[in-house]
């Protein structure tokens, strides 16, 4: 089995409305050109381990070897040297499923011809499904993927006489499924964040000072507190980024809003352009200052706690109206209507029911 990625931004997914850039692991049988796909985020080893689990367990036997070529998710080089190695989670991972880990020489990317010659038709095929389904936008990835790997079914059906002969060549597979993610234990810090594979994270304030672990995968993260789990959210590639969800931190915040002017990643909290204005208009009536600090997380307080965008409603009108906004009347503006329970008699059984039913059903059975 040959495994190789391929940018798949040309295709312009869209997933619930937004534009979503990816690859696709795509793993293939150099034999029978049959073939499979999942998506990812960046050529990762987790993306890699998915890719290739769901490729093997789909065909239900394995390959005697497997091969890639020199990626950093599988090989690192060797200092002093031109040559790669193994790392050892790829290695580990590859022998465990039955395979020997192979790779191409270095600057012979002819050597995985096979994979790489098919990544551009199927990538047609993909595009011309596309045309023919009428939109590229699908609800969720899952989805997605779901619709991809259809489409790869149906190719493999015409491959089925070799893919056959490539069965008979090789061994059951005999060993479960391996969790696609990495496991990581951090401790909240009193900014309300954590640190995960050099990108920070918000999470609730209820768990400053709480250690926490957390599930990585190649594409969000899971964060388990207790065992039980808390929050996911998207992973973020590369280093350095961060993520931070104002409603994580505001119940903090407004217990101290002294610490608003210090926060390192304040400009986090203004969800949008109407909440900076806000902001704005608050310094200019009331001063810089702690003061006007408060007024602010109030409003963004209502904004966590009932809907940000019917919040983000009432404050465009006051700004149109050349009013202050105040975190009472927004409150006032977007209170959320209690739903009245309906009146309901209760409930009396008839226990003659039971005795018409039984009946009708004696009834039945002497016919």
């Amino acid at each position: 089995m040959q495994t190789d990625f391929t940018n798949a931004n040309e295709l312009n997914i869209i997933i619930a409305g937004e534009p979503f850039d990816h690859l696709l692991c795509h793993p293939v049988l150099p034999y029978s050109n049959w073939e499979w796909a999942t998506v990812c985020r960046s050529e990762s080893f987790l993306a890699l381990k998915r890719g290739v689990q769901s490729a093997v367990f789909r065909l239900g036997r394995r390959p005697t070897f497997h091969q890639t070529d020199n990626l950093s998710a599988a090989t690192h080089s060797i200092q002093g040297t031109s040559k790669r190695e193994f790392n050892e989670d790829y290695e580990q991972f590859i022998r465990y499923l039955g395979m020997t880990p192979r790779t191409i020489a270095i600057g012979k990317a002819n050597q995985n011809g096979d994979v790489e010659s098919l990544h551009r038709p199927f990538k047609n095929r993909i595009e011309q499904r596309l045309k023919l389904r009428g939109t590229r936008d699908f609800e969720s990835v899952g989805l997605y993927e779901r619709w991809i790997q259809s489409i790869a079914k149906e190719t493999n059906q015409t491959k089925s006489k070799r893919v056959a002969e490539e069965l008979v060549a090789m061994t059951p597979l005999a060993v479960s499924r391996l969790p696609e993610y990495l496991t990581a234990e951090v401790r909240v810090n009193s900014r309300s964040t954590i640190r995960v594979k050099r990108n920070i994270y918000s999470v609730p304030s209820r768990l400053i000072g709480e250690k926490l672990r957390v599930r990585i995968y190649d594409d969000k993260l899971e964060v388990f507190y207790g065992g039980v789990l808390q929050l996911a959210m998207e992973r973020l590639l590369g280093k350095n980024g961060y993520h931070i969800d104002y409603r994580h931190i505001i119940w903090s915040l407004v217990k101290k809003p002294g610490a608003f002017a210090r926060y390192r990643y304040r400009e986090e909290l203004f969800p949008s352009l109407t909440f900076r204005k806000t902001f704005d208009v608050l310094s200019q009536a009331y001063g810089h200052g702690t003061k006007t600090d408060s007024r602010y997380l109030k409003i963004l307080h209502q904004a966590a706690a009932v809907s940000e965008s019917e919040v983000e409603v009432a404050l465009e009108l006051m700004l149109a109206e050349g009013r202050i906004p105040d975190a009472d009347l927004v409150k006032a503006l977007v209170n959320p209507e209690v739903p009245k329970l309906p009146e309901m008699a209760p409930y009396t059984a008839d226990l003659t029911e039971y005795d018409v039913l039984v009946k009708h059903c004696k009834a039945e059975v002497m016919l």
